[in-house]
């Protein structure tokens, strides 16, 4: 599949949960299985509605959690992003998932998505924020690094006991 050309306009909208959206993440999820192989969430060969509603859902039910779906100027979903306003342990906000449509990579994009995730952040005066980049995921590791985020530990990731780098981005 070519690659879309890159639309400069993104808007972040909260995931409603309509059919239609959630058609659309699942074909977004479906195409990034090497992710899916490497989180292990789902089969990346038989991704179900169901279990992703249901587990946005809880994504999206969990106190300081949001939802946001990335749609280009055309109105077709670009990216989501999971975010985490208050990580208990540190006070920071973390992105929990950022993924990109799949026809949309190496067009700047996840750049633009993470921009404004970024300035969002800054504007409300946050000194920093946080993410966990699996271990056996070096595309999103060089990603993260490329845009100036620094490894500050390796633990294992809370819901699944998978092995995780620790990053970190000063905002401030």
């Amino acid at each position: 599949m070519p690659a879309r050309p890159a639309s400069r306009h993104l808007t972040l909208h909260p995931l409603a949960f309509t059919s239609d959206e959630i058609h659309d993440v699942v074909a977004l999820y479906a195409g990034n299985p090497d992710y899916w192989r490497a989180a292990g969430d789902y089969d990346p060969d038989d991704i179900q509605a169901a279990k992703v509603e249901a587990d946005l859902g809880e994504e999206a039910a969990t106190e300081g959690s949001e939802v946001l779906l990335a749609r280009d100027g055309s109105g077709r979903l670009a990216g989501i992003v999971c975010l985490l306003d208050r990580h208990p342990k540190d006070g920071l906000p973390w992105i929990g998932l950022l993924m990109v449509d799949s026809g949309s990579r190496r067009t700047g994009v996840g750049r633009r998505l993470y921009a404004l995730v970024e300035d969002r952040f800054r504007a409300e005066g946050r000194s920093g924020l946080r993410l966990a980049v699996l271990e056996n995921n070096p595309g999103a590791l060089a990603f993260w690094g490329a845009l100036g985020w620094q490894e500050i530990d390796r633990r294992k990731d809370t819901a699944h006991g998978r092995p995780c780098i620790v990053m970190h981005k000063q905002l401030l």
